[in-house]
């Protein structure tokens, strides 16, 4: 199947052809002609598998590929003609025609820029993000635009809203991103303050991993005879991507099996799991000692960073990204070839999202998860939940010394095997859990990976606020 036979206007298929969009994804074949008919749509599809663009393409299409009469000053220009009468400008609220709701930044931008890309032979097309992090005088200019796309965590636009800046009686578009990562993170009685201030007569559009339990409640709540769009496909088990475990006896064990993984030949780029900020901070310092390009990724950076560290790692200036699970969401960088669990995530739902992160546009990818013997039951959910017996793989000389923790399986066709001795440091080179690597002042001892108070979970919320 091809674009053109989804009935999009050739103006986007023209932006796809150049983008480099050859056929739709199968969330794509099935969402975007019944967004386009103007269905509500409830969408049952993993990460990776080309949301974005299921819910974007029919939307621009629907809304702004016949152009626009011609419409009123916007909220700057009025701002503008006020201040040369010599009055005093009063800002009015932008009227957004859609509102897409995203869990994190790092999503909100990438849908923004994915949106730039598609509409880019669209005439008087404005899409916008608000988000945490952003100051908010460049926030009120962006509003000032009247743009027809807002792109927005729950938290801050909830601030906007209280305060007038933005109208949503105009809204004839509602999408919310990864529903069910919003509702983990606490943005249940967002959501529901902002549905409530868009009109009844909205296209909504949701987008999660499951449709279950209260995600699916919600659902039903908030759309009107939705279409129910469930994709089960190997991408969904992500059978291009070599998932193993490598069991350790400690956190010295640990690093320095890590720092060996690092230097396989076959790795390009890599993202590495944390389960705190602090340990993203204090394991990029010592990957950086060592001799890698490597860079941390978390909920406490100012968003301005956040997005040279991710433009760094396009870029290919950082090799090595340590992050959080708040930077799940949202990396699509197709040269990822390996997703290393340093510590493994709380909910299974979230090493799916992470490993997504690697085998991206078609392309392989390796999973590996270092893991302490006592987590061995968290291995069991992940493998419960994705339904896929994870190997176990053991590297000459880093075995465990621990009885009782045998491979399941010896290898995996491009997997770790054992035997297989590349990488170790290259001459003038130390691993970066040498003793006399330097410490962090203040490390305590090292970094746990289990201490409560530095958690993203503990801030997500407040963080993207």
């Amino acid at each position: 199947m091809t674009f053109e036979a989804l009935g999009l206007n050739t103006s986007i298929i023209k932006a796809l052809t150049d983008s480099g969009y050859t056929a739709p994804t199968p969330v794509q074949q099935q969402a975007i002609p019944a967004a386009i008919a103007g269905k509500d749509l409830l969408v049952s599809s993993q990460t990776g598998s080309g949301k974005t663009a299921a819910f974007m393409l029919p939307s621009l299409h629907r809304l702004f590929a016949v152009e626009p009469a011609a419409a009123g000053k916007t909220p700057n220009q009025e701002m503008q003609a006020a201040r040369a009468r010599g009055e005093r400008p009063r800002f009015k609220a932008a009227q957004p025609k859609m509102l897409v709701l995203t869990p994190t930044r790092e999503l909100a931008l990438q849908v923004t820029t994915n949106t730039d890309k598609y509409s880019v032979n669209l005439r008087r097309i404005k899409a916008v993000s608000i988000l945490g992090g952003m100051p908010y005088p460049k926030q009120m200019q962006l509003l000032a635009k009247n743009p027809e796309i807002l792109v927005a965590t729950p938290g801050r636009l909830i601030d906007h809203m209280e305060s007038g800046k933005i109208d949503f009686s105009q809204l004839e578009i509602l999408v919310l991103d990864e529903a069910d990562r919003m509702l983990d993170m606490g943005f249940i009685d967002d959501i529901e303050k902002i549905v409530a201030a868009t009109p009844s007569t909205r296209q909504t559009m949701l987008f999660s991993a499951t449709l279950d339990g209260v995600v699916g409640n919600m659902a039903r709540r908030i759309t009107r005879d939705p279409q129910v769009i469930q994709i089960i496909s190997a991408a969904n088990k992500h059978e291009n991507i070599t998932q193993t475990v490598h069991f350790v006896d400690d956190l010295s064990h640990k690093n320095r099996l890590l720092d060996h993984l690092l230097r396989d030949e076959s790795l390009d780029q890599a993202v590495v799991f944390t389960a705190t900020k602090r340990d993203a901070d204090t394991i990029a310092d010592r990957l950086n000692i060592a001799g890698f390009s490597a860079a941390a990724l978390h909920g406490d950076m100012h968003q301005g960073a956040r997005n040279r560290t991710l433009d760094s790692l396009r870029r290919g200036q950082v090799k090595i990204l340590i992050a959080t699970d708040v930077a799940a969401r949202g990396i699509d960088v197709p040269t990822i070839t390996h997703v290393f669990n340093y510590d493994l995530p709380k909910f299974p739902e979230d090493y799916v999202h992470r490993i997504g992160r690697t085998g991206r546009a078609g392309r392989n990818g390796q999973a590996i998860s270092l893991v302490n013997h006592a987590e061995g039951m968290n291995v069991k959910r992940i493998e419960r939940f994705t339904k896929q017996l994870i190997p176990v793989n053991v590297v000459e000389g880093y075995e465990p010394k621990k009885s009782g923790m045998a491979p399941r399986s010896t290898s995996r066709p491009g997997g770790w095997k054992p035997g297989d001795n590349r990488g170790g440091a290259k001459p003038g080179q130390r691993s970066f859990s040498s003793p006399n690597a330097p410490r962090k002042e203040g490390s305590g001892g090292g970094y746990k990976g289990s201490n409560p108070r530095s958690t993203d979970g503990a801030r997500r919320s407040y963080g993207d606020r």
